[in-house]
């Protein structure tokens, strides 16, 4: 017991590290041509799958406190007021204080807890003996690689051309997929595809949760930041979440899978732990 406390600590330690690492220095982007994906959330995830989801909220303040230090001292980017109290007290006044504390710091933090309890209910789906929930499962990881593969190349080729192509790529990878996943049933792919949801989870807490607090908190401060109309921010608001959001989240799913498999030959997933939950017992 106490060992495993001590290696949980480590392993706390090292994805810190990790994080801090990655926040301030290119190795947290990945560059996909038009876009540059962020992974500082991967061992924020990682974190609330192998050392629980109170660790995991810890991993995402780190997340979030680099996100606020880079936001205020680096400033690169007209809109880093939304992730900065002190750059937002000047913007919109004291109130910009507590919108800025909720973007940089609660999204960062559920990415560290939820992904943990997705985890827990994919892989109750996916053994229990009600087989539709297999179909379901596979259905919704085929068509999260179908939109992800169509808006990134819809976004690179920004043509007709463009879209058939983003749509045949898209149409054949999705059912690909889900061919292959339903003819595997194997015990690995069952917690490599729980992983890749919770990965899928983790990155799309992070976008969505942001991109609506800055709708909702900073619509017109950050129009006028970006200098655009108020009534276009949603506009440049689900164009973020739709194509970032979604070529992020399946950035996480590929990482959080691989990686998460190679862990588990040396630690065993905390959530496992948790897997007869009554309350997951009746699904």
């Amino acid at each position: 017991m106490k060992n495993e406390k001590t290696y949980e600590l480590v392993l706390l330690a090292l994805f810190t590290a990790i994080i801090i690492i990655m926040a301030f220095t290119p190795l947290g982007y990945i560059p996909l041509v038009v876009i540059n994906a962020t992974i500082i959330h991967i061992p924020v995830i990682l974190g609330a799958l192998f050392l629980g989801p109170k660790k995991g909220a810890f991993l995402g303040f780190v997340f979030g406190f680099t996100s606020f230090i880079n936001n205020t001292f680096k400033a690169v980017t007209a809109s880093a007021f939304v992730f900065s109290p002190i750059l937002a007290a000047n913007v919109v006044g004291v109130s910009g204080i507590f919108k800025s504390l909720y973007i940089c710091f609660v999204p960062r933090i559920l990415v560290g807890v939820i992904p943990y309890f997705v985890y827990i209910l994919i892989q109750k789906l996916l053994k229990s003996e009600r087989k539709i929930w297999h179909v379901v499962i596979n259905g919704a990881v085929s068509l999260i690689l179908f939109i992800s593969l169509r808006a990134f190349i819809c976004n690179l080729i920004q043509n007709d051309t463009g879209r058939l192509i983003g749509m045949a790529a898209g149409l054949i990878a999705g059912i690909v997929l889900f061919i292959v996943l339903t003819l595997t049933g194997q015990k690995k792919t069952v917690t490599g595809t729980a992983l890749a949801y919770a990965g899928i989870a983790g990155a799309f807490t992070n976008t969505l949760f942001v991109m609506s607090g800055i709708f909702i908190l900073y619509k017109d401060a950050y129009a006028q930041a970006l200098g655009i109309a108020g009534d276009t921010v949603i506009d440049v608001i689900m164009g973020i979440i739709s194509f970032n959001g979604i070529v992020e989240a399946a950035v996480a799913a590929i990482l959080i899978a691989g990686v998460g498999m190679a862990l588990l030959q040396v630690k065993p997933i905390k959530a496992e732990r948790a897997y007869p939950n009554k309350l997951m017992q009746k699904i």
